[in-house]
């Protein structure tokens, strides 16, 4: 992975527990006491990870480049 991986996190207090991220991403989010939380907070890029933020409705998910922690998804 080294430098060109990405940061996931999920914030608990925007989370509602909706699920779709799981539902996107099954290999990247579960869902513990009713809210999402990311399997790892580094991983590989991912198309399904960023379908997950983009489709979060609570924008609770924020993805970004694990060098510098520019915002990926979801879009600004």
């Amino acid at each position: 992975m080294g430098e060109n991986g990405w940061r996931v996190h999920v914030d608990p207090t925007r989370c509602i527990g909706s699920g779709i991220c799981a539902s996107y991403a099954p290999a990247h989010f579960v869902l513990v006491d009713g809210l999402s939380r990311p399997l790892a907070e580094r991983i590989d890029p991912a198309d399904a990870v960023l379908d997950a933020a983009e489709s979060c409705p609570m924008e609770a998910i924020v993805v970004s480049d694990a060098a510098d922690d520019t915002r990926i998804a979801p879009e600004p």
